[in-house]
């Protein structure tokens, strides 16, 4: 069992307590976010299309796709953006080794004078990088609450309230990816790409969240730069 929690979020450990209680996260596992009153949810990374370029037949029938994807739901679904400014330093160190190792020296001045129009044209236009996501809920299990006679049978029987709880999450689970599939059905006739995000890839989404002053891209932060409680 995995729950989020990063040292970086706050400067000590009085303030990390307290802002914790503000984040409705209280696991990621199997490729599942597991909120604190109980509820899952799924997310789906999608890419994006340029419906300006499209002609008028496409625009037509990627707006009745994406209707008829609207109409056959029977759940909520969310949209999310998520806009960053583009971090261009492991470019520009590339760029910065290869003027230094290239032999000829036009194409290490031409080098240069890239890099410098590189570097000038991110500090005058801030450059930001968006990418989206579906986030798809299962709420069966929201309001449940254990009971007096729930806590009694788990201290009786640990074990088996462990099985149960673990038969429980996994048939949750298979409905919430039910929904996934249904939702990836719906969207497929407007062009959209999508795929589901794995653990790790939920935790540097989260992450990110909640560090946005960290610009560098998901895929570049470590792992040890989060701590990951095992229970």
């Amino acid at each position: 069992m995995e729950q989020l929690h990063s040292k970086t979020l706050t400067r000590n450990e009085g303030l990390g307590k307290s802002a914790q209680e503000f984040v409705d996260v209280s696991e990621i596992k199997d490729n599942v976010v597991i909120l604190k009153n109980g509820t899952l949810r799924a997310v789906l990374m999608v890419s994006s299309i340029n419906f300006e370029l499209k002609s008028s037949a496409e625009q037509e029938a990627i707006t009745a796709s994406y209707q008829n994807f609207l109409n056959s739901l029977d759940f909520p679904v969310q949209i999310l953006v998520s806009s960053r400014r583009l971090d261009i330093d492991p470019y520009i160190k590339l760029l910065d080794e290869k003027e230094k190792t290239q032999a000829n020296e036009l194409l290490r001045f031409q080098i240069a004078d890239y890099r410098n129009f590189i570097k000038n044209l991110v500090g005058a236009a801030n450059i930001m990088t968006k990418s989206f996501y579906l986030i798809i809920p299962f709420a069966l299990t929201e309001g449940k609450k254990e009971t007096f006679l729930d806590k009694i049978k788990t201290a009786l029987n640990p074990k088996q309230a462990i099985i149960e709880k673990k038969m429980e999450f996994e048939n949750y689970k298979s409905q919430l990816w039910q929904r996934v599939q249904h939702v990836m059905a719906g969207l497929e006739g407007t062009g959209i790409r999508m795929a589901p995000l794995e653990t790790q890839e939920l935790i540097e989404l989260f992450y990110n969240a909640y560090n946005p002053t960290v610009i560098e891209p998901a895929e570049r932060i470590e792992t040890e730069k989060l701590q990951l409680n095992r229970v």
